[in-house]
């Protein structure tokens, strides 16, 4: 069994527990232990991983990330009003090799999605998300990946893996289940345009760091239909992390990097979430603290709904264009938006109903201006499943 590899949870951090107020989140979560084991999953919403595994990072790491001081920054923060059922598995820490990392956390990963459980990774460095990838392998047939980063990650030609490069190992590898990519805040100068042109011909969708931060709830949409979410802190900004020359002076601050995480909490389709390429400093532990309390603040706000299933709480609204009727539907439960995208039958989507493309209210207004949403275009082409 895969989860014989977690290690428990550092002796010194159990023990400060005992220190903590009761409405803590330390004394909420149930911990893998020396002593009593692993917790049972049963019922439990979240299960929380440590990776130590940073082999193959881009900038070598000088330390490994100290993943027991990021716990203890989350064990101090106070709980929500929240249902969920928390656990904390351990780590994994570095195998013989790097696949023999890979492999467990695919494992682990596999597991828990069988048992319906959202597996929050903090990692060392972002190219663990490609082995959470391949954890959907057999549980379904395609996946959508939202990363959130400064740079696209697709590497050289002839590189092998790393934390800059796994997104070309992920559209490369077989069997190829990854549907769509989107990455949110990319930075153009850290971008060869020979990647922005290759995110184009794939039809991917990319946000640059200047249109999500003038708006931050351009990102819910894209959040909404994901199912792996991935964050690299490399897309925050140094004076909010780190002063470390792998950070960046332009980048997210930690109010906009929380709401994002809080979207993804929100949506109902993300199954795994990661937060990688931390430092070992104390404002960075508390930030990751932070972020993984939002995503579970915002799962406590999840609503699942659909106007092909609930048709009552939505209101249609169908606009002519000059390309073709768009058809729209606005949630009276949540006010959100989405547009209907033409089936295409493929492999990808083999139903006889239109697929929904989660949307903005702006892109029904710029439809009424015969402005064609870009997302929809893209979806269109594709084959949106």
């Amino acid at each position: 069994m895969a989860f014989d590899f977690l290690v428990p949870v550092n002796d010194k951090i159990l023990a400060h527990c005992e220190l903590l107020p009761a409405q803590a989140l330390g004394n909420k979560i149930h911990k893998h232990s020396e002593r009593k084991g692993l917790p049972v999953l049963a019922n439990a919403s979240f299960a929380l991983i440590g990776v130590n595994e940073s082999r193959n990072a881009f900038e070598k790491k000088p330390k490994s990330l100290n993943i027991s001081d990021i716990r203890l920054q989350l064990y101090k923060l106070m709980i929500g009003n929240w249902n969920s059922t928390i656990v904390d598995l351990g780590d994994i820490e570095e195998g013989e090799t790097v696949e023999d990392t890979y492999f467990v956390v695919r494992q682990v990963v596999a597991e828990l999605l069988e048992e319906d459980v959202i597996p929050i990774v903090i990692g060392a460095t972002q190219d663990i998300t490609y082995p959470t990838y391949r954890a959907f392998d057999g549980l379904r047939n395609m996946v959508n990946l939202v990363s959130v980063d400064s740079r696209f990650d697709f590497g050289q030609e002839d590189e092998l893996i790393s934390s800059h490069s796994y997104i070309s190992k992920i559209i490369t590898d077989q069997p190829n289940n990854l549907f769509n990519f989107s990455n949110l805040g990319y930075q153009s100068y850290f971008c060869a345009q020979e990647e922005k042109d290759l995110m184009d011909r794939l039809f991917f969708d990319g946000y640059r760091l200047g249109e999500i931060s003038s708006d931050i709830s351009l990102a819910e949409p894209v959040l909404r239909d994901a199912h792996i979410v991935s964050i690299d802190l490399r897309s925050v900004k140094a004076s909010e992390v780190s002063f470390s020359e792998n950070f960046s002076p332009n980048g997210f601050d930690g109010k906009e990097i929380c709401s994002i995480a809080r979207y993804a909490g929100i949506s109902d389709k993300v199954k795994v979430f990661g937060v990688y390429e931390g430092e070992n400093s104390p404002q960075c532990y508390q930030l990751i603290a932070q972020i993984i309390w939002y995503f579970i603040e915002g799962h406590n706000y999840r609503v699942v709904e659909s106007p092909f299933i609930k048709s009552e709480n939505f209101t249609k609204f169908i606009v002519p264009t000059d390309a073709d009727d768009l058809i729209f539907h606005k949630s009276s439960m949540t006010n959100r938006w989405w547009v209907e995208v033409p089936t295409i039958l493929t492999s990808h989507n083999k139903s006889e109903l239109a697929a929904l493309l989660p949307c903005t209210e702006k892109d029904y207004y710029d439809a009424c201006n015969q402005i064609i949403p870009e997302r929809w275009y893209k979806a269109y082409k594709k084959g949106f499943n």
